[in-house]
């Protein structure tokens, strides 16, 4: 089992691993073998979380997440195939951790007679000055 926080885990059954080759400079190590990690966590499918949490994590990842609700993370910052596992793991986590806090919910406030104010006075300097272009001095 992978903890995500103190509520919520998913099984290590539910994640697939796959290794290709990393792009970018390396020399010819980079085109023997393969490093970068492709994790996959099919988030739609998943008995470990709960319906409000699967949401939140399908908008949060964004074009991370597959049309059939599978979250897929690429880790290639490392030469290390250990290191890049590790870090496609820990972003997943990350990204489960942002899914699994609920939104703090919205609660609309009035703006204060200062800052109403404020607003208005701007735009009324600004009026001002906008009018004040427009006049020309009398030649006489």
């Amino acid at each position: 089992m992978i903890e995500v926080n103190e509520w919520l885990s998913i099984r290590e059954e539910e994640l697939e691993e796959a290794f290709v080759r990393s792009p970018g400079p390396g020399g010819q190590n980079v085109n023997k073998v393969a490093t970068a990690v492709q994790l996959r966590f099919d988030a739609a499918r998943s008995p470990s979380l709960p319906e409000e949490v699967r949401a939140r994590l399908l908008r949060l990842a964004g074009k991370r997440a597959t049309s059939e609700g599978v979250v897929i993370i690429e880790a290639r910052r490392f030469r290390a195939r250990e290191r890049n596992r590790e870090d496609a793991l820990e972003r997943l986590l990350t990204l489960l951790r942002a899914a699994a806090r609920a939104p703090k919910a919205r609660r609309p406030t009035a703006p204060t007679t200062a800052s109403r104010e404020r607003r208005l006075s701007g735009k009324h300097r600004r009026g001002e000055l906008k009018r004040r272009r427009g006049e020309r001095p009398d030649p006489d």
